[in-house]
């Protein structure tokens, strides 16, 4: 079979670089940042981070080719920050709510398995009875 190994989709090669960073010359405060090995999950989650900014103008991304796990976002701000300041700022944000997510999930989870180990018990002993 033709198609490439599954890891080579997620695995950097020796030399690539994870995030590549060009500084778009034809309009002010604007980057674009080329992600290695990675696709429309992370790319939709930074560029609605991004939008949330109040000094982020645009903030796009798009995948040059499906069969490539890469994507390109261009941010532009205002000018008061510049636009690689507001990626890492969506990128501390994203990890933040990714953590309160992670709580809220285990502790609902937990809630759940004490809920259901309760009600067998119920039924154990409605049956015994």
């Amino acid at each position: 079979m033709n198609a490439p190994d599954r890891f080579e989709s997620f695995v950097l090669s020796p030399g690539e670089e994870k995030v590549e960073v060009e500084t778009d010359t034809r309009i002010p405060s604007a980057s674009i940042f080329t992600f290695n090995k990675e696709d429309h999950t992370l790319g939709n989650l930074l560029r609605s981070r991004l939008l949330q900014n109040s000094h982020v103008i645009f903030a796009g991304y798009k995948v040059p080719h499906p069969l490539v796990p890469k994507f390109e976002l261009r941010v532009q701000t205002d000018g008061e920050i510049t636009p690689k300041d507001a990626l890492l700022a969506a990128c501390h944000d994203l990890v933040k709510d990714l953590g309160i997510l992670s709580r809220e999930f285990t502790k609902e989870y937990e809630l759940r398995k004490m809920v259901g180990a309760t009600q067998q018990q119920q039924n154990g002993t409605a049956e015994g009875a």
